[in-house]
């Protein structure tokens, strides 16, 4: 699915975000501005173009589904795209990754100590941002749920970030564990961001329930894709992050485990029983992935979880056609960063 057809919307966000930006000076944020990508490490200015988020852009297509306009939901739209980057520079700490997208992590250049006070600026600007709505003539009524929405998927999406790094050091997780914490990682977030459109939109409270449901399994659907492509590559490459050599649980490992053979359980146990994991061991581990069909599994079920939410909205298929274009770009693995 070609993104082109939001280019309009990923304009005006960017120029929402520099805007929130523009009387901020200081070495925060210059900090701030090389990881969103406007400056490189000296600060000179780059002329790259916006970076496609599924989140944010999930909002302002909402909003346009419900309105027939998204230019209402910029403030919102941008919110979440601020609290996802202190989420990416938390996340680049916790990982140890040192290279964020396409340049060194903050943390890589800056330390870790400045990645987190970085992260704790991006999280208070998207809270702040929020309050724009204001601007947009969003009666207060509706902005204060709006602030509402983000403070409690922001709790929510710790609360699974907590998990997922717990499940690294267990051997054992369920499929059950699992969904709880990427409903809670992920899906929190994405829940917040349709909720988002549609208070931007102006919908009632019973519209506005349905589509934080549909958001938050539309981001349980996104996370398994995300987990595909980290484990056999977003082109089918085979390149593989940090992320297994921390020993992250995701769906296919964990349903290999469920259902190979016992063979297989122990030769993954006895991979995932080593202090450090080595590149070699991505080798067979995905091996044993592709004979468990845990890929084709994992797919289905990202599939399944995306259909279920999308056809809780309600919409209309002529309103539903961006949403439904939008998912299916998502799923392909793409729109983290």
């Amino acid at each position: 699915m070609p993104i082109s057809q939001f280019e309009p919307h990923l304009n005006a966000l960017e120029a929402e975000m520099k805007d929130v930006f523009a009387s901020r000076e200081g070495f925060l944020y210059d900090l701030l501005r090389y990881h969103m990508g406007w400056t490189d490490q000296q600060g000179t200015p780059q002329d790259s173009p916006p970076r496609p988020h599924f989140q944010s852009m999930l909002t302002m297509v909402c909003c346009q589904a419900l309105s027939g306009d998204y230019s209402d939901s910029l403030p919102a739209a941008a919110g979440i795209e601020f609290v996802h980057n202190y989420t990416l520079v938390h996340g680049d700490v916790q990982s140890n990754r040192a290279v964020s997208e396409d340049r060194p992590s903050v943390w890589w250049v800056w330390g870790p100590a400045q990645a987190i006070n970085a992260g704790d600026g991006l999280h208070a600007l998207g809270r702040n941002t929020i309050m724009r709505l204001a601007q947009r003539g969003i009666p207060p009524e509706r902005v204060l749920p709006a602030v509402t929405s983000l403070d409690k998927a922001c709790l929510a999406l710790c609360e699974g970030q907590y998990m997922d790094l717990e499940f690294q050091e267990k051997l054992m997780v369920t499929s059950a564990d699992y969904h709880d914490m990427i409903g809670r990682k992920t899906g929190a977030l994405t829940g917040c961001a349709t909720e988002l459109g549609a208070i931007a939109a102006g919908v009632d409270d019973d519209v506005r329930a349905a589509y934080q449901k549909m958001g938050q399994g539309l981001g349980m659907a996104w996370q398994i894709s995300l987990d595909i492509a980290d484990l056999w590559g977003r082109r089918d490459d085979g390149m593989t992050s940090s992320n297994m050599l921390n020993k992250k649980k995701s769906l296919p490992l964990i349903y290999a485990l469920e259902n190979s053979s016992l063979a297989d359980k122990r030769a993954l146990g006895n991979v995932y029983m080593k202090r450090v994991l080595q590149p070699e061991d991505v080798t067979q581990v995905i091996g044993i992935l592709d004979q468990a069909g845990a890929r084709q599994f994992a797919e289905s079920r990202a599939r399944e979880l995306a259909e279920e939410a999308l056809s809780g909205t309600g919409l209309a298929a002529e309103g539903s056609g961006p949403l439904r274009d939008l998912t299916n770009w998502a799923l392909e693995g793409n729109g983290h960063d």
